[in-house]
């Protein structure tokens, strides 16, 4: 049986990823679980998806639940709860006070599912990655961060519409941080196998201000419509189905780092690593032009630094 949890599952992300993996038809079991308070919202929302399901002949169980011990046996368990960014808000504001909610909840998982791989999505995701990696006791390739895959799709999805191509042969990757200091690496992104260099030779693509638009991607959907949500949601539920399909796929997550990219470690970054169902499989080993390495080694220092002084306001 497939079971998947997903904590904070009456919010936005947390539930159009249950609805999203729900329409699969194939995960058995999704536990929304929510704090005490929102515990009835979370029965709403599963007696809304079942209508739409039954629609579409998908069995799947839903529980709404402010259990945690119906968090055992589940393959994945996702950590979306905390305080959603606003308008121009930057990520890294909501540390001190997601840092909280992310720590109890990867101690409770580990009480309750010690056998699951943690996802999180609670931003700033690369900060929560290390809480939860450390507050779960779990080795690290179990914890893993939605980090840059989102902001990978997005890319391909620019680079798509300007030259009129197909977004299956658009290969490309950003890594880094999931904010201001993410890193797209242009450098070895292609178009159909030909390096993107020879498109930009022939094409009015301005790559500063494509750049620009990526790092302000949330921010501007925030500004129009109040939240991010299909994005995500279906990044977050691409991400879980090739953990519990086994699908073996290179995807730009967040894990905690030893040293295996330009030899950062001791913090938790996008990088591109091989995801299976036991979580983080292999990290890529990459070539970086020289402004790349610099603008990750950049990302490096700053998410380091926000993690320290967090990783201090939870001792205080």
């Amino acid at each position: 049986m497939i079971k998947v949890s997903i904590m904070g599952a009456t919010g936005v992300i947390g539930k159009n990823v249950a609805f999203k993996l729900a329409r699969t038809d194939v995960i058995d079991e999704i536990v929304l679980f929510s704090r005490e308070e929102s515990f009835n919202k979370a029965k709403g929302e599963t007696y809304d998806m079942y209508d739409a399901l039954s629609a579409e002949n998908v069995d799947c169980d839903l529980i709404p639940s402010s259990n945690y011990e119906d968090l055992k046996d589940s393959q994945v368990v996702l950590i979306t709860a905390g305080v959603p960014r606003k308008g121009d808000m930057d990520r890294l504001e909501l540390a001190g006070t997601n840092a909280r909610i992310v720590r109890e909840y990867a101690r409770q998982i580990a009480i309750h599912a010690p056998d699951t791989i943690i996802l999180v999505a609670t931003n700033p995701v690369d900060v929560m990655t290390t809480i939860a990696y450390k507050a779960s006791g779990f080795e690290r390739s179990r914890v893993i961060g939605v980090g840059n895959h989102l902001d990978s799709l997005r890319l391909k999805t620019y680079l798509s519409r300007h030259f009129k191509i197909h977004s299956s042969e658009i290969h490309t990757r950003v890594i880094g941080e999931h904010g201001n200091h993410m890193v797209p690496l242009l450098s070895s992104t292609t178009i159909g196998g030909i390096p993107l260099r020879y498109f930009i030779e022939t094409s009015d693509l301005d790559v500063r201000e494509i750049i620009q638009r990526l790092r302000n991607a949330g921010k501007t959907i925030i500004k129009k419509k109040g939240a991010t949500e299909f994005g995500p949601s279906y990044a977050i539920s691409n991400l879980i189905m090739t953990i519990v399909r086994d699908h073996h796929k290179v995807l730009s997550v967040s894990t905690y780092l030893n040293g295996e990219i330009e030899g950062v470690k001791g913090v938790s970054l996008g990088v591109p690593a091989i995801i299976s169902r036991h979580g983080v499989k292999m990290i890529i080993k990459i070539n970086m032009h020289n402004i790349e390495k610099a603008e990750f080694l950049a990302a490096a220092k700053t998410i380091r630094e926000v993690t320290n002084k967090v990783e201090k306001q939870l001792e205080e």
